[in-house]
This record gives structure tokens, C-alpha cells and sequence, in this order.
């Protein structure tokens, strides 16, 4: 993808951008205001938020006005990452976007271009051509990560011959695969998520890539019950069903990246935001970003934290019985007592 084409989808996401790498400043009317690429805190920096795709006042172009600098997205994603070799800082905004470099890629075949390769309506289209998970191998996938509960997974789909290319080119081939819809607060379907699987469904596929997803992700989540004052939200599908297997009435949201995780949008009426971690730097990186956002909405963060690297990891070794101790301990009591599965 060329640098100007990146810049301009990043651009359609601004403030998301903003909100994760440069957790230091604010939103102030059409802007976002900060110290400067680097996030240091203050006020000289400012980043325009909405405007036209490319050209003078564009989306995401930034003045700063103490270093007289300006830019676009992708000098805050390497100024703020300290990331030296551009490749490195495209890789670094393609993984914000969610997008592999296949699919961003735009197609060699002219006649392909007026069909948005990802894009939201060939998402659903997947996602209708698959069935429900129950006796299928994306239900054997799921059993054999320990994920028990299953009720209340219609975001959940499986697909018997979904679609693989290898990134960097290669025959196409078809597996199996788990598809799971991603809905705005709406309950619209936006984007999907394809977990390709082996074909006796005991685990993922062996290939580079066994997870990808598409449509318009970012702010957006696969979710398990309909938010209201409380919920909880996580990176993974498996980490969010196995807090599940507790917690198995708490409305929540798998936003399937560290970064889309940290720009989720809220639900209107939420009150109290479990934050599901994963346990390692960016884990606590999203957490602490997420939880400024909530305070700065008027949300109670919680952050909930795994024993080993995240929530299906301390299921599969500790057991459900374990988990739930765990997991019971680190909840609001009136939660602990209203959500909790096997508590009185």
C-alpha cells in the first residue's frame, strides 16, 4: 500500500489514532490537542480530527506550533512509537487498522476494483453464507480450549470452506473456518472476524496467518450479550468466552486487537467497564488507555487481570473452579453477587 493511501485510511480514524498514540492529550472541538508527535502533554500540538480525505486541512494533519512541525498520522505513529525504518511504522499502522498487506493491497485486476476487498458488505455476505456453531468443528474448537458456555454466541458463525491466501501471494486455498460478525452499538454488522481451523477442529490451522479479519473494525466489537450499565471488553474471542464460562450473564465484547480494544466505543448507558486483560506490556498499555478514556466518559474502569498470559490460559491449566475464584475476587461485589456463575 503506498504511504499517501495509508495516510488517508488512517486519517478516516483520526481520533482513534489520537486516543492511542497520544493518550496525553484531548479532544477539543474538531481537534486533538497535545504537546506534540511525541505525546508528551501540553497544548502546541494540535491534530484535525474531520476534513477531506487528502489536500489542504485534510483529516489528520497536524501543526505544532512551540516546534513549528507538522505532519500526518504516520509521523505521530513513528514519532510515537520511536520506530526508525518506515517499514516498520507502516507494519505498526497496518496492524492498527487491522488490515494484512494482502488485503490492503489494491487488486491487480482492474475489473475487481468497484468490490472493496474487506469491506463491510463482503463481510456480511461471508458471514450469512456461514451456519451456526453448535455441531460443527468451530464448536470443537472452542470445547477444546475449555469454552463451555456457548449460549448467546450468534456472533459466532462457522464456514466449512472459507477462503486463504498466504500474504506475499500463493494459491488460494479453502479450510475451515470460525467467522464471527463485528456490530457497532447499533447491533449493525460492520466487519468480520475468520479464524481458519485444522480439520478435525482440535486446534488452529497450520498457517502463517490463522487469524484475519475485515470490513470497518475499529470502535466496533464481536459481541456477547447487549450492553447496559455493565459490561466487559477484551482483545480475543477465546479470552472473552472463557471469562464467559463465570461471568456468563455479563454482556460482553471481543475487539480482536490490542489497539481497536483501546479505541472501543462505549454504549450510551454504560456505567461500569471491566477491562479484560491480556497479560503483557501492551496489555497494560491498552488497559491504562482505556481506563483514562472510560474515567474521561464518566465510566467506573475495572481492570480484570489472568494469572497466566491471559483469561483461557488460566482456564485451561487452573480449571473453571479456579478461574472463577479468581475471577470473583477482582469483581464489584454487587456484581460478584449478580453475575457471578455458582456464588449464592
Amino acid at each position: 500500500m503506498k504511504a499517501a493511501d495509508l495516510s488517508i485510511r488512517l486519517g478516516q480514524r483520526a481520533e482513534a489514532v489520537c486516543r492511542y498514540y497520544l493518550s496525553n492529550g484531548r479532544r477539543s472541538g474538531k481537534y486533538w490537542i497535545v504537546g506534540d508527535a511525541r505525546n508528551t502533554p501540553g497544548r502546541s500540538m494540535f491534530v484535525r480530527l474531520v476534513g477531506p480525505h487528502t489536500g489542504k486541512g485534510a483529516a489528520g494533519k497536524w501543526t505544532d506550533a512551540a516546534a513549528a512541525e507538522h505532519g500526518d498520522l504516520l509521523d505521530i505513529i513513528r514519532e510515537s512509537t520511536s520506530l526508525v525504518d518506515f517499514r516498520n511504522v507502516v507494519d505498526e499502522a497496518l496492524r492498527f487498522l487491522n488490515f494484512t498487506e494482502s488485503e490492503a493491497a489494491p487488486s491487480s485486476d482492474t475489473r475487481s476494483v468497484p468490490t472493496i476487498i474487506g469491506s463491510p458488505d463482503a463481510s456480511r455476505r461471508l458471514f450469512n453464507m456461514a451456519q451456526p456453531i453448535f455441531g460443527t468443528l468451530a464448536e470443537t474448537y472452542l470445547r477444546q480450549r475449555a469454552i463451555t458456555v456457548l449460549h448467546g454466541t450468534s456472533a459466532l458463525r462457522f464456514h466449512s470452506h472459507c477462503y486463504y491466501r498466504p500474504d506475499g501471494g500463493g494459491s488460494r486455498q479453502t479450510l475451515p473456518a470460525m467467522i464471527a460478525a463485528v456490530s457497532d452499538l447499533h447491533g449493525r454488522q460492520t466487519g468480520a472476524h475468520r479464524t481458519w481451523l485444522s480439520n478435525d477442529g482440535g486446534d488452529k490451522a497450520p498457517i502463517a496467518a490463522p487469524r484475519r479479519a475485515m470490513g470497518d473494525l475499529l470502535g466496533h466489537a464481536v459481541r456477547f450479550g447487549t450492553a447496559g450499565t455493565v459490561m466487559a471488553a477484551g482483545e480475543g474471542i477465546e479470552t472473552v468466552l472463557s471469562l464467559r464460562c463465570v461471568l456468563p450473564d455479563m454482556p460482553m465484547a471481543a475487539a480482536l486487537s490490542a489497539a481497536h480494544l483501546a479505541a472501543i466505543l462505549f454504549p450510551p448507558s454504560l456505567r461500569r467497564l471491566y477491562i479484560i486483560r491480556d497479560n503483557d506490556r501492551v496489555g497494560a498499555n491498552v488497559c491504562h488507555h482505556l481506563a483514562d478514556r472510560a474515567h474521561g466518559a464518566g465510566i467506573e474502569p475495572i481492570v480484570l487481570s489472568p494469572g497466566l498470559a491471559d483469561f483461557n490460559d488460566d482456564l485451561r491449566r487452573f480449571g473453571i473452579q479456579a478461574l472463577r475464584e479468581s475471577v470473583g475476587e477482582q469483581l464489584f461485589r454487587r456484581d460478584r453477587i449478580r453475575y457471578l456463575r455458582g456464588t449464592e
